[in-house]
């Protein structure tokens, strides 16, 4: 491994380089930003992560083009998100520390589940991650990303 090279050491560089590992939850990629349902196990069906094409650590790094661009993207993945989930609302949350490579999370919030509450939905991610709470179903995960693909093929070229 390159430890000169941040794009070398980058998870999230790799994984849209492991066409085999994306291709299951991938829903979209343009030119500059690429959309996934979060990998499974998933926390919630519907929890989608917009991801930078290339390796930025957020909106600082934007190039023009990267910056005119952004708020659209987000609006039309977030968009995605409540029309397919059927969600309230749609959290969007980017820190940037597991890796630093711009991924916001949009994550449903559903008012009749607690779990999705504002910082609930952190404890509910570490629940999952660490096995103390059962994932979303794959395949209901599999049909929300299959459903977003029909969505999103024709109109986001």
């Amino acid at each position: 491994m390159d430890h000169t090279n941040p794009e070398a050491m980058c998870a999230i560089c790799a994984l849209h380089g492991d066409e085999e590992r994306l291709s299951k939850d991938l829903i979209w990629r343009g030119d500059r930003w690429l959309l996934r349902h979060h990998p499974r196990p998933a926390p919630l069906v519907g929890w989608c992560v917009l991801d930078s094409i290339r390796h930025l650590g957020g909106p600082l790094d934007f190039n023009n083009e990267e910056a005119a661009s952004w708020g659209g993207m987000v609006q039309r993945a977030s968009q995605l998100v409540k029309t397919l989930s059927g969600c309230d609302r749609v959290y969007a949350i980017a820190f940037g520390e597991g890796a630093r490579h711009l991924h916001l999370h949009l994550i449903p919030r559903h008012g009749s589940d607690q779990r999705t509450t504002a910082w609930s939905v952190a404890d509910l991610y570490r629940h999952v991650e660490s096995d103390q709470q059962p994932p979303a179903c794959s395949g209901e995960v599999s049909a929300f990303v299959e459903a977003a693909r029909r969505a999103v093929a024709d109109s986001w070229l």
